[in-house]
Formats: structure tokens, C-alpha cells, sequence
């Protein structure tokens, strides 16, 4: 009788424990994949193995006179359960030994032919069950059939674990050594104490839960992280993809014009038409300048190098000049643009002055862009919250241009996004520069919206907070737009360095209407030795020169106590923030590359014409 206890206590254990691990199991969902689905019927079979156990060890408890034939068809079907746990324990072990997919499809087959051949003689052959001190003891034909199975099972995982010896240490290979070591104790067990046959069960519902840790299993939600991964690696590489085709082409268009009208100009003999053809220059190379502007800005800001830098500004002078630069854009187009300023807008706000222009001229730009006809609206409104100072600006860019497609709304403040692509290829762009808006107004605290309908216009509207400095609206400087008046500076000496002949040639020539002395240098070092055995007024110095920089050669100038000689930096470092960088060094002004002749002229009366 503590025999039959001792099995059935130990049985519903070993069912408790496979039952927990299959709600574990079943409860996630998973990738569909051959060690899953093995799995998956291991744990069904264990749970038969259990189950069938039980039963049988109810139905030859004593006193319950239960019939033979009864009791011999349980035990049969425990049998069975046995043939089918180690079938699939040796289809899996030999899944990962060969790791073939295609061998794996190929051996399910016939290990399903095998095991099903096997469950008819089990059912065919004869089963002896006798009670021996308390204990249901099995014997005849079909006992020794499963022992048969056991063994070649057994010597079949062994081949495999040799085959596969490279991989020995491989933790999927934890259940089989299991077996071996588990297999080895309930043999000596069994054959020293023969009625101590409870034992089996638990050992191979043991070895199921041990498989649970070591069967790969992953869960359906990383196969979608995976997967999410996947895709965006694969989205970034077309992006990379599509990023270098279409700066092929943004860039060898306009150096394509440069090149090619600097070509007519050479073979040209009348002025109008040179002059033309200089214009076209200039226009491809603004072009240039404006595409490779974009790349570093989006560069920068991938790599969170922007900083807020904040100025008083006049935000009315400030948009006006927006306006004067877009209104060349429009050009022929039948367009009217309406600028409308809040009457209650301060005179001088503070802020990032420099990103704010940045980010309306973007889309003022755009609107300029993809309008044919009708009107942009330009409109600059606010609320003012005079007890914290703050300015909300509300500004807004109406069109009646092209419209965005309602899918493509989501999409357009994404890099290399261009709307209509296929329709807009005669329309400059890198598709850089919503990007680069939405990225500068989340950087500044703002937010960024957009309502369009296709066929009809979009309106962007840009909502920032700006300090007040004054209400009071200051009076606008006429500015100096329009021809350049170039003043008689004969009597005036300056010094260009710059280590590239090409660039002191360009620099000679947007300095020769002043009319000045001009020396060149090539180097810092020859720099120095111009500028002890000679008296200059100005000095423009690169910043990027070999051996001696510009900003080491200002200091060794420096070294002279006698120096007062302004000396301009001339960098093709655009960058923003770079103009105070080389003010804080010594230098007593900037100007970037190409240099804006306006900028220029600004500077050469600051420092000469006094």
C-alpha cells in the first residue's frame, strides 16, 4: 500500500510541476519555429505521461479488483505516452545536431511512420501486470518492446551528441545528459529494488521542465522589437540610400550650371551676355551654398551640437527682411504676398534670433516653392503675458499652392521627405529643410503645425516663446539693400592670408573697387614677416592654414605690444555660434565663405572709414 501512496504522491507532484510549465508556456505567444512546436507536444506528452500514470496507479490499488484487461489497456496506453515522449525526444536532439531545416521536414516523416508502427505492436503485444509486496509489476512482450525503443532512442541521441561533438558544450544538449544521468539511476533503482517503479514519472517530467530553460523560446513581442529593429535598419539604409542619390543631384545641378556657364563666359565676346552668364553663376552657386548649409545643419543637430543662443532682436525688422528675401523667389509667378504684423507685437523681443529666421525662411521658402499662383499670407500675431514677460508669437504661412497629400502629413517633418517627388522634380531641394525646422522649433521650447489640403494649400503655423524686452517699437535703420557704394580707400593698406591662391584672388578682386594697397601671404609665418617690415590698416586672415593657423598667427602678432591693427577672420567654418568663437580669440570681426560682398563693405567702413 505505501508503494501505490508513494507513486501517486509523487505523480501529482510531477503533474502540478508540468502543469505549471505549460501554463507558462502556452500563456506567451511565439514565433512559430520547430524547437517551439517540439516543445509544445513534449509538454502535451508529459502531461499524458502523468495522467495516464495516475489512472493506472488508482486502478491497481488494492482492494479495487479491478478487471486485467482493464488494467493491462491502461497500462498500455502508458506505454504509449513513453514511445511518443522519447520520439520526440530524439527528433528534437537530432533537430539540433544537424540544424537543417530541410533535413529536420525530411525526418518528421518518417519518425511519424516509425512511432506510429510502434504504438500498433505495443497495442498488439502482450502485457503480464502482478502484485508484488504492494506493487503493480508489468512484464511480457510489450514491456520489453518500450525498453527496446528506450535504448535505441537512447543510442541514437548519443550518435547525434557525437556527430555534433564541436557543439558538446551547446546548453539544448542539458536535457539529453539528463537523461543518460537520470536514466542510469532509475535503472540501478529499479533493479535493486524492483517495486520502487514510481520513479520514472518524475524523472522524465523532470527533464521537461529542465528543457523549458534551455529550449530557445522567444516571445513574440522581442521577435517584434527584432523585427522593428530590422526595419529600421533596413529603412535607414535606404534612407542612406536615397540620401546620397538625391545630394548627387541636388549638388551636380548647380555645379553643373557653374561649371557650364563658366565655360560660355570663357568663349563669349559680349558683355550682356557675360553678364548673364555671371548671374546664372551667382544664382547656382547660392543654390550650392544653401544645399550644403542644409547638410551641416542637420549634421549638427543629429549629433547635438545646438545650442540656444539668445539675442535682443526687432522682430518686425527681422521678418521684413524675410519677407525682402523670399519676395525674389516668387519672381514672375502671379502671386500676391500679404504680411500682417500683431499691432500689440513688441519692439524687442530676446531670443535665438538666428533660429528663428532660420525656421521661418524655411517655410516661407517652401511656400514660395510649390505656389504657381494666388497669394501667401504672411502673418505674425502674439499673446502677451506682460506679468512674465513672455511673448507667445503665433506666426502662420498661408498659401495656395500645391497641398499635401493627407497620408503624407506625417511624414514631411522626416529627413530626405520631399512632397510629390515625382511631380516636383523641377523644384530645388534636398528635403532637408522641414526637418531641420521641426528639429530647431522642438530645440527652442516651440511646436509646429500644418493643415493642408491637396490642390489647394497648406498652412504652417509656429508657435514660440520669446522674453520681452520693450514694447516700445524702435525706429528701422534704412537699410543699405541695393547697389553698393564703394568709398575711395587708396590711401589704405591690407593684408589678405589665406593659403589658398584662388581665395586671395577672389579677395583681391571684391576689394579692388575700394581701391586699396593690397599685399598678399600665403602663411602665417609669411604674414608675420610682412606685417613687421610694413604698416597695414586691415588684416583679413584664414583661419585654416598649414603649420601656422589664423588663430596661432594672430597670437604671435599679439605678442607685439605695439599690434592694434584690426584683423578680420575669414573661415569657411559657417557654423552657428563660430562668429563669437573667434571674437572671444582676439579677432575683431567675421566674415564666413563665400563672402557676402555687403557683409564685406559693412565691415571695411567699420574699420576704415572713420
Amino acid at each position: 500500500m505505501e508503494n501505490i501512496q508513494g507513486f501517486l504522491i509523487l505523480n501529482v507532484y510531477a503533474l502540478l510541476l508540468i502543469v505549471a510549465t505549460s501554463i507558462i508556456f502556452f500563456s506567451k505567444k511565439r514565433q512559430k519555429q520547430v524547437e517551439d512546436q517540439t516543445y509544445a507536444k513534449f509538454l502535451i506528452t508529459n502531461i499524458a505521461i502523468s495522467i495516464s500514470g495516475l489512472i493506472l496507479g488508482v486502478l491497481v490499488s488494492p482492494g479495487l479488483n479491478i478487471n486485467p484487461g482493464i488494467v493491462a489497456i491502461a497500462n498500455k496506453v502508458y506505454l504509449i505516452c513513453l514511445l511518443i515522449w522519447i520520439a520526440i525526444l530524439t527528433f528534437y536532439t537530432m533537430y539540433i545536431s544537424l540544424n537543417n531545416k530541410e533535413k529536420t521536414e525530411k525526418l518528421k516523416m518518417t519518425f511519424y511512420i516509425i512511432t506510429l508502427i510502434s504504438i500498433a505492436l505495443i497495442m498488439c503485444l502482450p502485457i503480464n501486470v502482478e502484485m508484488v509486496d504492494n506493487a503493480a509489476l508489468a512484464s511480457g512482450p510489450a514491456i520489453i518492446f518500450t525498453y527496446l525503443v528506450f535504448g535505441i532512442g537512447f543510442i541514437t541521441q548519443l550518435i547525434c551528441i557525437i556527430i555534433d561533438h564541436k557543439n558538446f558544450k551547446n546548453k539544448k544538449y542539458i536535457p539529453i545528459y539528463l537523461l543518460i544521468v537520470c536514466g542510469v539511476i532509475v535503472l540501478i533503482v529499479q533493479m535493486l529494488y524492483p517495486t520502487l517503479n514510481y520513479l520514472v514519472n518524475p524523472a522524465l517530467i523532470f527533464i521537461a521542465f529542465i528543457m523549458y530553460h534551455t529550449i530557445e523560446n522567444p516571445d513574440l513581442n522581442h521577435i517584434k522589437e527584432l523585427n522593428l529593429a530590422k526595419d529600421q535598419a533596413e529603412k535607414a539604409n535606404r534612407a542612406k540610400t536615397d540620401f546620397l542619390s538625391n545630394m548627387s543631384h541636388e549638388i551636380r545641378t548647380p555645379l553643373n550650371a557653374i561649371v557650364g556657364f563658366s565655360e560660355c563666359m570663357l568663349d563669349s565676346n559680349d558683355l550682356k551676355e557675360t553678364k548673364e552668364y555671371s548671374q546664372d553663376i551667382v544664382d547656382a552657386s547660392k543654390q550650392l551654398l544653401e544645399i550644403v548649409n542644409g547638410i551641416l545643419d542637420i549634421s549638427k543637430i543629429e549629433a547635438n551640437k545646438v545650442e540656444i543662443i539668445p539675442k535682443n532682436y526687432n522682430p518686425r525688422e527681422v521678418f521684413d527682411g524675410l519677407r525682402k528675401l523670399v519676395l525674389p523667389r516668387i519672381k514672375e509667378k502671379p502671386i500676391e504676398f500679404k504680411m500682417v504684423f500683431s499691432p500689440d507685437l513688441p519692439g524687442i523681443l530676446r531670443g535665438d534670433v538666428a533660429k528663428v529666421k532660420q525656421v521661418v525662411l524655411n517655410i516661407l521658402t517652401n511656400a514660395a516653392k510649390y505656389t504657381d499662383k494666388g497669394e501667401i499670407i504672411f502673418n505674425i500675431n502674439c499673446i502677451n503675458r506682460l506679468d512674465t514677460n513672455i511673448c507667445l508669437m503665433y506666426i502662420s504661412v498661408k498659401d495656395t499652392g500645391r497641398g499635401i497629400k493627407k497620408d503624407k502629413l506625417e511624414t514631411i517633418f522626416g529627413k530626405f521627405e520631399r512632397i510629390d517627388e515625382d511631380k516636383n522634380t523641377t523644384t530645388e531641394g534636398t528635403g532637408l529643410g522641414l526637418a531641420i525646422t521641426k528639429s530647431l522649433v522642438d530645440l527652442m521650447g516651440g511646436r509646429i503645425t500644418v493643415f493642408s489640403k491637396y490642390g489647394e494649400g497648406s498652412t504652417f503655423r509656429i508657435y514660440l516663446e520669446q522674453e520681452i524686452v520693450s514694447m516700445e517699437i524702435p525706429k528701422i535703420e534704412e537699410s543699405d539693400e541695393g547697389e553698393i557704394t564703394y568709398h575711395d580707400y587708396s590711401d589704405k593698406k591690407i593684408l589678405i592670408v589665406d593659403d589658398s591662391k584662388i581665395n586671395l584672388k577672389v579677395a583681391e578682386t571684391l576689394m579692388k573697387p575700394y581701391n586699396f594697397e593690397i599685399d598678399t601671404a600665403l602663411s602665417g609665418e609669411e604674414a608675420i614677416e610682412k606685417v613687421n617690415n610694413k604698416q597695414y590698416d586691415l588684416i583679413f586672415m584664414d583661419i585654416m592654414m598649414p603649420k601656422l593657423n589664423g588663430v596661432e598667427t594672430l597670437y604671435k602678432l599679439r605678442e607685439n605690444e605695439d599690434f592694434s591693427v584690426p584683423v578680420i577672420a575669414l573661415t569657411a567654418d559657417a557654423l552657428e555660434g563660430t562668429d563669437e568663437k573667434y571674437l572671444n580669440v582676439g579677432f575683431n570681426s567675421y566674415l564666413s565663405k563665400p563672402i557676402d560682398r555687403k557683409l564685406l563693405n559693412k565691415v571695411i567702413n567699420k574699420y576704415l572709414k572713420g
